[in-house]
């Protein structure tokens, strides 16, 4: 099936049209209207710098539902006697450039160009898109970010410079969405790391079935205060 190519429309081929392993069109633009429109249909961007901007709707998701998460006793204790200091939306050009100088094992470098960080933090500053943040002694040590629509929160990536910070920032993030009410917290492609938090793998077409039901709440656009 050939890959679709994007012009200056903010328009998408249908989700279930994609790749078997989700990639559904290449280029465009990273603006405001294309990316909105792109999580509203299920689709995310995920490249390398060099390459065109690559367009995914993987066949299956990693979903968080509302207090399905996995907080394992160890963690709970150790959040509970931290010196951790939590924030939202303080810091998030800051918290983007902490997942893109994370080094991850089996990956050469970043996906977050500096096209996708000027994209982002455009997005922040239109109140669509939030950090959740770990502070320790006046210091960023982990946080990460994402964009909300309806009652849906995507998230992107996270980071930790010291043991914990990241699955401090996912607790807060996760009691937030909660208590606002949402559907689902949306990890994008499964793996060990997000199962092991509690994230449920689904097909595509449940996925959309649950993101169109989100989209008919109101977005709760920023700045979110904790």
């Amino acid at each position: 099936m050939p890959i679709f190519s994007l012009d200056h429309r903010p328009v998408f081929p249908p989700p279930d049209l994609a790749e078997p392993e989700g990639l559904l069109a290449m280029g465009g633009d990273l603006s405001e209207e294309r990316l909105l429109e792109a999580y509203r249909r299920g689709i995310f961007p995920w490249y390398s710098a060099g390459e065109p901007i690559l367009w995914w709707s993987p066949p299956a998701r990693a979903v968080f539902l509302p207090r399905d998460e996995h907080i394992s006793s160890r963690l709970k204790r150790k959040l509970r006697g931290s010196t951790f200091e939590l924030r939202v939306d303080t810091a998030f050009p800051q918290v983007v450039k902490g997942c893109a100088s994370t080094r991850r094992s089996g990956e050469p470098g970043t996906w977050i160009t500096g096209e996708m960080f000027q994209a982002y933090v455009a997005l922040h500053e239109s109140g669509y898109a939030h950090s959740f943040e770990t502070w320790q002694n006046g210091e960023l040590v982990g946080g990460l970010y994402g964009l909300s629509l309806g009652a849906a929160f995507f998230g992107e990536s996270m980071f930790s410079n010291v043991s914990d910070a990241s699955k401090a920032a996912f607790v807060q993030l996760c009691e937030w969405c909660w208590r606002q009410d949402f559907h689902f917290i949306d990890g994008q492609v499964p793996n060990e790391n997000l199962e092991k938090l509690g994230a449920r793998v689904m097909t595509r077409e449940d996925y959309l079935n649950r993101l169109i039901q989100a989209l008919n709440q109101p977005t709760k656009k920023g700045p979110w205060l904790g």
